[in-house]
């Protein structure tokens, strides 16, 4: 899925099982992975790496990634997905969720959008939303 997401931007995904194995399950994981599964397959997942405004002591985490597979969208994943990133965001005490996506993306802005977020200031299209 990570690689299909890089293809989606035009971009060739290099990593590797230890890649991600590090960075998400590892001793020192770098970013929280979300995954949704249906009958025991992964069929999307939501990635959060950690960011800090340290002058105002305020956690945030920023959904990196958001991939549904074609086949399985409009059945509510990205929406599940978007429910479990604040959820995790909350857990880990933060205080803001963010998530960018490409200017010409105007399904993902409405989506996220109608989830609650609000849009940031340029260079964009960024959003956040406090939690």
């Amino acid at each position: 899925m990570v690689r299909a997401l890089a293809a989606h931007h035009g971009d060739l995904a290099t990593v590797q099982l230890e890649d991600l194995h590090r960075d998400t399950m590892g001793d020192a994981p770098w970013a929280t992975l979300l995954v949704a599964v249906q009958v025991q397959e992964p069929v999307g997942y939501a990635l959060l790496c950690p960011l800090i405004q340290l002058q105002y002591g305020a956690r945030g985490m920023d959904m990196h990634h958001l991939f549904v597979r074609p086949d399985q969208r409009g059945k509510g994943l990205s929406h599940a997905l978007i429910d479990a990133s604040l959820n995790a965001a909350r857990a880990a005490h933060c205080r803001y969720l963010t998530v960018g996506t490409q200017g010409d993306n105007r399904v993902a802005q409405r989506v996220y959008l109608r989830a609650g977020f609000d849009p940031l200031p340029p260079p964009g299209p960024r959003f956040r939303i406090k939690l």
